[in-house]
């Protein structure tokens, strides 16, 4: 789960870690109330989860609590790429003397953490990586083992970063890796991390991903989950008990079994498509279980076909074709939905799905004619 920028710099002050002071607004009003507070310069960022906010007027400096004012309701209301404003962080000014870079995230294909810490932050760190690959420093942290000190100091003298930073750059990137375990995150990111003009090294912006499966530990975490803004049909697929990933095509896909998905999100791009979705609806599915898939799928109105793939083995082809025919009598449907069938009891259900007679049933009886037939459908 992605957080705002004020929720994960609320995470890392509940872990020490530095950051300026500032509260959340949704009111122009609101935000004049706080930056009296602060008293004196503040900046009024837009809370949004997408990058490019200062290029898109998403972040103004304000002088006093008038000027603040002015800039969030500028600011509130904004379209940042495709992100509606609805909240700001105002937070005190800081006095800049240097931006720097810092990310501790997991790194999947070598089964370790990944910490990074660059002398260049304020700007993308691929950015970085093409233009100065020296100016980052990295190390693989075992998970077991943990984050070393002589690793510490391969990043913090390795990265470049002013002889007077170094002592509280150590100190930030011992608590961002305490907070990355800690909170069970996936990633946490500060760009730019800043040394102030009296030589603090402070967490000027946030970007933390949290992973949810672990919230069983971190029962206040729940709170966050209801600020987050989750999409809608993401948010159906979840009271439902769906796996399910919302993608940018087309095709609607359903699966049993994440390899299979996997490959059928493949054979789609194959046939020329795009997949709006990936969704696993895990073996045994019953007719209930499909008939609700099939819901949240159309609830999506960029799907214009669907693609239903079911290799039986505990699941049933029966099952699976009476819940395709309970949620087409129940549901209205406007696309076509190619149906493949194989495995356990496929006959019997391409049988129910013959005498169905639907004329948004379209049989196939490979992957790749279902692709075809979904990807044309869908053009």
């Amino acid at each position: 789960m992605d957080l705002f920028e004020f929720q994960g710099k609320e995470l890392f002050a509940r872990w020490g870690v530095p950051v300026p002071e500032g509260r959340v607004a949704t009111t122009a009003e609101e935000a004049e109330a706080v930056a009296k507070e602060l008293g004196g310069k503040v900046v009024v960022k837009a809370q949004v989860q997408v990058g490019g906010r200062g290029k898109a007027g998403g972040i103004k400096l304000a002088e006093d609590a008038s000027s603040a004012r002015e800039a969030a309701e500028a600011i509130l209301g904004l379209d940042i790429k495709g992100h509606i404003v609805h909240r700001v962080l105002v937070e005190k000014a800081s006095d800049i003397k240097a931006e720097y870079y810092a990310s501790v995230m997991l790194d999947r294909a070598e089964k370790r953490y990944l910490f990074m810490l660059s002398s260049k932050g304020g700007v993308d760190i691929e950015e970085v990586a093409a233009s100065d690959p020296e100016a980052i420093a990295k190390v693989g942290v075992d998970p077991l083992l943990g984050l070393q000190p002589f690793q510490v100091n391969k990043l913090v003298f390795g990265s470049g970063i002013h002889p007077e930073a170094r002592k509280g750059a150590v100190s930030m990137v011992n608590l961002l890796y305490k907070m990355f375990v800690e909170a069970d995150a996936t990633l946490v990111e500060v760009n730019p991390m800043i040394l102030t003009g009296d030589d603090r090294v402070i967490a000027l912006d946030s970007k933390v991903s949290l992973d949810d499966s672990a919230f069983f530990r971190h029962p206040d975490f729940e709170e966050l989950r209801e600020i987050v803004a989750t999409d809608p049909q993401e948010r159906m697929a979840k009271e439902k008990g769906l796996n399910f990933i919302k993608l940018e095509g087309d095709v609607g896909i359903i699966g049993n079994g994440a390899g299979l998905v996997m490959s059928t999100l493949d054979v789609v791009d194959q046939a020329g498509g795009k997949a709006a979705n990936f969704m696993d609806v895990g073996g045994g599915a019953n007719a209930e279980v499909l008939s609700n898939a099939l819901e949240v799928i159309l609830s999506d109105t960029r799907v214009r076909s669907v693609l239903i793939n079911i290799f039986g083995g505990i699941t049933r082809g029966d099952e699976v074709a009476q819940g395709v025919v309970d949620a087409l009598g129940r549901l209205e449907v406007s696309v076509p939905i190619v149906v493949r069938l194989d495995g356990t009891n496929a006959v019997e259900g391409r049988k129910i799905l013959l005498e169905a007679n639907h004329e948004r049933i379209v049989p196939a009886e490979t992957m790749s004619e279902a692709a075809r037939k979904a990807v044309e459908a869908a053009q």
